[in-house]
């Protein structure tokens, strides 16, 4: 069982930045996938918006490629996304996502708002 807690959401105003942060409760160098994924408004589905393999280079949805960073802290045991330049169609929940052992864990997700 992996458990994952997410923070870092909040309000932005158009061009800010925010830093998402998702403690794993396991050791993150048996995790075969890791990545963020959010739901916006409207949509059942969530999508993928960054992701990164264990050891691996990491993956952006086109319409956050040089504006999010996904990155891991070790010693912190932390996925993290930093997002810039910020604009309101980013607003949505955004999710943690790991895969151990061939099954995909959540974290409860956290709001993430662009709003002037």
């Amino acid at each position: 069982q992996v458990q994952l807690v997410e923070s870092g959401g909040g309000l932005v105003q158009p061009g800010g930045s925010l830093r998402l942060s998702c403690t794993v409760s396991i050791n993150m160098f048996s995790l075969e996938d890791m990545g963020w994924y959010r739901r916006t408004p409207g949509k059942s589905a969530r999508e993928l918006v960054a992701s990164m393999f264990s050891g691996g280079q990491p993956n952006y949805a086109d319409s956050v490629k040089g504006r999010f960073t996904i990155s891991t802290d070790d010693s912190e045991n932390t996925i993290n996304l930093q997002m810039s330049n910020l604009k309101p169609d980013v607003t949505a929940v955004y999710y943690c996502n790991v895969i151990y052992r061939r099954t995909h864990y959540w974290g409860q997700g956290t709001q993430v708002t662009v709003s002037s």
